[in-house]
């Protein structure tokens, strides 16, 4: 089954990461409407996509399933090591990107009376100048997916993107509950009130 979830899996458009605040993430969600999401009560992991450990260290990584793990369990489903009802396969991707930004100022001189209909004596003094002040930097923008599978058809039923620019990593312990939290908010199962 791992080698049927990994080549489905690969089809799946981009992965990215912790991001800077939730404010900033794009979420895009995807699901097979035919499916009845309230049967399931456990997942498994899948693990984690080839070279995924060259992007994150162990924490995030721990971070991240905990936090998954957290939301699912707000909705009666909960994580088991083998046997779960669905299988849940996490990637993650980041890009380079630079951005470039023009700051103009000016200073314009005196401009006095032109007369009539442009006729007549123009009065002013002074010549106008103006800056232009050019900044570029660059940043990096990370995916996070995560894809879950029906285990007993070996078929993916939904899919969740997030998208932003990465984060300082001293910040990420306390962000990725939250970019988990919005990457979850449109699952087909919404989390049980408390009593």
């Amino acid at each position: 089954m791992k080698t049927k979830l990994l080549n489905s899996s690969l089809l799946v458009f981009g992965m990215v990461f912790i991001l800077a605040s939730c404010s900033t993430i794009k979420v895009h969600t995807d699901l097979d409407s035919t499916v009845d999401f309230k049967k399931y009560r456990s997942f498994e992991y899948y693990g984690w996509a080839d070279g995924s450990d060259k992007i994150l260290n162990d924490l995030d990584k721990r971070r991240i399933e905990s936090a998954f793990a957290d939301e699912l369990y707000k909705r009666g489903i909960g994580v088991v090591g083998t046997d779960g009802d669905m299988v849940i396969a996490l990637y993650i991707v980041t890009e380079q990107k630079t951005q470039t930004t023009a700051t103009t100022t000016g200073m314009g001189g005196y401009g006095g009376y032109g007369g009539y209909y442009g006729y007549g004596p123009g009065y002013g003094y002074g010549s106008g100048y103006s800056t232009t002040h050019v900044s570029t930097y660059d940043y990096e923008v990370g995916t996070l997916i995560i894809s879950v599978y029906d285990k007993a058809e070996e078929r993916l039923i939904w899919e969740s993107t997030g998208t932003g620019e990465i984060n300082d990593p001293g910040k990420r312990e306390k962000s990725i509950p939250h970019v988990i939290a919005k990457i979850m908010k449109d699952y087909p199962v919404q989390p049980i009130e408390e009593k």
